[in-house]
């Protein structure tokens, strides 16, 4: 699979996706990354990306057409172009698997007060936000997206790590876990994890998952009765 990233700063993506799960699969190739600056497709000497939106109001939007120009640049028969911007629909586990099923995605990361609505409406596919609030712009929710999808993708993670059991990839949270030592500060591992009995263990998995969820993100419960 292929991301093409669509910014001013392609190093606040490139480097938080060079370490660690994300940094390997790329390193093995099995997900590509790469990046089309909209500065490198003005057309003045001062490579002018913004200006002052009409009408009045605060700061400067992004203009149409260097960003219609990168798109272009990198965008190929059955791409999926998704601009991120608060105006997107929420992402969450379920658009990850979604966009994990596709071969190659050109995320556009908006700067300033946003980019110029004719942009959208001419090159978008979809709008995704990764929640309701505010980023100095859209590298941060770029990296979120990629990562979350890059971990979806067949060996990338290892089968021990799959995430068969992981919050938000089914209605309920993930229970409780722990780790050694076995007594913490006076605090101690549930029995039930150490005596080995690995039906017990799944049912009290589940008891837990679906107190903390009830207890944490009831919306959650919600949405499956919906």
């Amino acid at each position: 699979m292929r991301f093409d990233v669509v910014t001013l700063f392609p190093r606040m993506v490139d480097a938080p996706l060079s370490e660690s799960i994300v940094g390997r699969a790329r390193e093995r190739g099995q997900l590509e990354l790469g990046f089309a600056n909209p500065r490198d497709f003005t057309q003045d000497r001062h490579r002018t990306v913004d200006d002052r939106p009409y009408g009045g109001g605060p700061g400067m939007l992004m203009m149409a057409e260097p960003l219609f120009r990168a798109v272009k640049s990198v965008k190929k028969r059955g791409s999926l172009v998704v601009v991120l911007s608060p105006h997107g629909r929420r992402f969450d586990q379920k658009t990850a698997r979604r966009l994990a099923a596709r071969r190659h995605v050109v995320l556009v990361c908006g700067r300033y007060e946003g980019m110029d609505a004719r942009f959208v409406a001419a090159a978008a596919d979809e709008e995704l936000s990764l929640g309701d609030f505010v980023l100095t712009g859209g590298e941060a929710a770029a990296v979120a997206v990629i990562d979350s999808v890059a971990r979806l993708l067949p060996g990338v993670l290892k089968k021990e790590e799959a995430p068969v059991l992981e919050s938000f990839t089914g209605p309920l949270l993930e229970a409780p876990q722990y780790t050694r030592p076995s007594r913490w500060r006076g605090k101690s591992v549930p029995s039930v994890l150490l005596g080995g009995n690995h039906a017990a263990i799944e049912a009290w998995r589940r008891k837990k998952a679906q107190a903390l969820t009830k207890r944490k993100r009831p919306d959650l419960l919600r949405n499956t009765e919906a």
